[in-house]
Order: C-alpha cells, then structure tokens, then sequence
C-alpha cells in the first residue's frame, strides 16, 4: 500500500509468515521498530517523484507476543503504534495507533520425506482499527481502517539446516467509511462508503535455520483483486489498485548467555508496483522467550 508496503512485510521469527512453532505454554514477547520511506512512487505504472511530498517516511513501534496453545496451534497478536512524514509540502504528518492484528497459526501436517521434514501451516488472521485515524488522507495516513479476515496456507521443507518454504494468502476486506459525502473512482460516488477490494499474497523464502542463528531470504508479491489507478496529478484514494513486489531478508540471533532473549534484523525493498511508494525498510527487534512449563513442573 502507499504507506503501508513494508508494515504488512515485516517477518521474524515465530510470525505469520514461516513455518516456526512456539512449544505448549510458552511465550514470545516482542517489541520491534519498522522504518520505511520513499521518494519515487508508480502513479498507476509510471514512476515518478513528487515535489509536494519530499521523502515520505513512517515509523512504526510495536508490541507483538506468540503463545504456545498446544504444540501445534500458535495464538499471536500484533499492536503498532505508526507515524508518518512527509519532508516537502504542506501535508502534516499522522501518528497513532493503528490495527490489531490477531492470528492463529496450526501445523496441519508434517512428515519425513527424504532427509528432511515437509510441513503444512494453516494461518488465520483477523485484523481490527484500533483507533479512528482517518483512512483517506493517504500518503500520511496510518492505514486504511478496514476490518480484514486473511486465510494462508504455508509450506516448509527443511533438510539439516536449510529449508525452503511457500506460502499463499486470500484477504477479505471490509469497506470503511471517509470525511466525505461524495467521491470519484471511474465515476462519481455520492457516499462516505467506500468499497474496498480484496487482496492476495504470494511468498516465497529461503535460508538456514539453528538454534541460535537464522537467516532467511524473501520475495513477496501483493495483488489488490480490483481497485483503480491514481489519476495524474492525483492524490491516493484508499481503494486504488495497489500491487507490489518486495525481495528482503532478515538475521536472527539467540544469545547463549541468557536463555529465551533473540535479536532479529533485517530489510526489504519494494522491486516493482503500482500505486505504491518504492520504499525502502528496515527493522529490528528484540524478543524473549518465557517458559510457563517451569512453572507448572514445581
């Protein structure tokens, strides 16, 4: 999305995105930091600059956590907190929370095939606006503040210490409501609803996995199911067309002096797109495992 093109990419360890269970009664706690920006962006299919916006930049601190249900049925949440800027112009940057992103992650199959172990995932997400920031206010807005149900269906296969994995995912939207009475898509709208397009998401990621080191790369592809182009000399409309490609990776690293705390970083660039910034990301985390087991053995 304009804004939102790295948020919805950023992978760590134990997400939604990879095939990585947290045992029974355990729990992740993350807090991480997301920096993207950009200053050329595809107007419909052609690149551009624009000089009334500068670089756009958004932030995004959040609270994250993973709990084992069982040894095959996640329980994960997402709370971030994003602001956003624009270098040049007049428009003001937007802070706030932005959506709560809930997600139950289930290991359906898993077998040796070979030297390895294949595994299947199926992920459930729903994702909730956490506050009323305005949606059509893009490119600093926080969101889109649509309510959003997403199925994934993932694949892993690990020999030794490297592994390869697919993953496709269907969103569902809802439509949302702006600060207007009337609007302009391929024709004149006379409504605060707008109809908001579903989305698909193609993944594929590569790398090697231990115990104490992790370093994956990815390539995503995001394809809004209808939607429109940004006119020319137009500002962004919640409901354009928004496709994107992005390759990036990440290194993850567990310290062996005290046990459960990891660091994660890494970064993903936006190869090609339409009606989406060409942006740049970089994030980090820090995580720490608790174990509920220790207590429940006293």
């Amino acid at each position: 999305m304009f804004l939102l093109t790295s948020l919805g990419q950023i992978t760590q360890a134990q997400t939604d995105a990879d095939a990585l269970m947290i045992p029974k009664n355990m729990f992740c706690a993350v807090a991480s930091f997301d920096h993207s920006s950009w200053t050329n962006y595809w107007e419909g299919t052609f690149k551009r600059n624009n000089l009334n916006i500068g670089t756009l930049s958004a932030n995004s601190y959040m609270a994250m956590g993973n709990y084992g249900i069982t040894n095959k049925l996640d329980l994960l949440f997402t709370v971030p907190y994003v602001t956003t800027n624009a270098t040049s112009g007049t428009l003001k940057g937007q802070s706030g929370f932005q959506d709560l992103t809930l997600t139950l992650k289930y290991l359906a199959f898993q077998t040796e095939i070979g030297k390895g172990i294949f595994s299947v995932h199926a992920i459930l997400s729903g994702t909730l606006p956490l506050s009323n920031y305005e949606p059509n206010f893009l490119p600093v807005s926080i969101g889109l503040h649509s309510q959003t149900a997403s199925l994934r269906g993932l694949v892993n296969y690990q020999t030794g210490r490297f592994f390869v994995a697919g993953a496709a995912q269907y969103v569902q939207r809802s439509d949302i409501t702006i600060d207007q009475n009337a609007y302009y898509t391929t024709q004149m709208i006379y409504s605060n609803r707008v109809y908001m397009p579903n989305v698909n998401n193609l993944l594929f990621s590569a790398g090697y996995r231990s115990l104490k080191l992790n370093i994956e790369g990815i390539v995503s592809q995001t394809t809004t199911l209808g939607g429109f182009d940004i006119r020319k000399n137009d500002m962004p409309f919640p409901s354009n067309r928004m496709n994107f490609t992005t390759a990036g990776g990440l290194v993850k690293y567990s310290f062996d002096g005290v046990t459960g705390l990891e660091l994660t970083a890494g970064g993903n660039y936006v190869l090609k797109g339409r009606n989406v910034g060409q942006s740049t990301d970089f994030f980090g985390a820090v995580q720490y495992v608790f174990d509920f087991n220790k207590k429940h053995a006293k």
